[in-house]
């Protein structure tokens, strides 16, 4: 298999009470195991097993929609599973945050900007804070694109992504997406995304 599913370093259970454990469960052994697997399937033979899934999503126009879903659907799961951690909220230090109070004017400003991409995307699709040559943008795309891809209206590095299907909060907050978003909060990993910023 050319791509394989991540493990998670931390329990399905450890992210209570903000991301419960039946969704975690649910949303890594079912629905990101299907993309990996829709992607392996639609990659098979095409010559695109031996490219990183960065060099796919850059050129992401000239392959198939099974490749845009899936490996969309696989690069957005892996960078979000890694984005959290049951130590994870506060605040962001240093250059990170010297870089969001630059290019937001504060750290709550950035907040609310970020808040309202998720909260306002229509139907299926993420919210991203994004390196673009650093300087930090945040954007939202639908469905499983992201910003590394080369038809995304706002093109970056994804240093942070939230997932705004209904299947990533649905158990437990049901319709009340803005209450997930502000959950998400508690559960970010700031040091990994200074680690993807630098």
């Amino acid at each position: 298999m050319a791509f394989e599913l991540p493990v998670l370093s931390y329990d399905y259970n450890a992210l209570e009470p903000h991301i419960d454990a039946k969704t975690m469960e649910i949303h890594h052994s079912k629905h990101h195991a299907g993309y990996t697997n829709n992607l392996n399937n639609a990659v098979k033979d095409t010559g695109l097993e031996n490219k990183s899934i960065e060099e796919i999503l850059k050129n992401i126009s000239k392959y198939s929609v099974a490749v845009r879903n899936n490996g969309g659907g696989f690069y957005n799961h892996k960078l979000f599973w890694e984005s959290m951690s049951p130590k994870g909220g506060g605040e962001p230090i240093g250059d990170l945050l010297g870089a969001i109070n630059r290019d937001f004017g504060s750290f709550e400003k950035f907040k609310e900007i970020f808040n309202k991409a998720a909260a306002t995307r229509f139907g299926s699709g993420w919210a991203w804070l994004v390196n673009q040559d650093g300087k930090l943008t945040v954007s939202s795309t639908p469905n499983q694109d992201n910003p590394l891809m080369d038809i995304a209206d706002v093109k970056g590095t994804p240093i942070l992504g939230l997932d705004v299907w209904e299947h990533a909060y649905y158990l437990k907050y049901q319709n009340r997406r803005p209450e997930y978003i502000n959950a998400f909060w508690n559960v970010i990993d700031w040091g990994q995304v200074a680690k993807r910023f630098v």
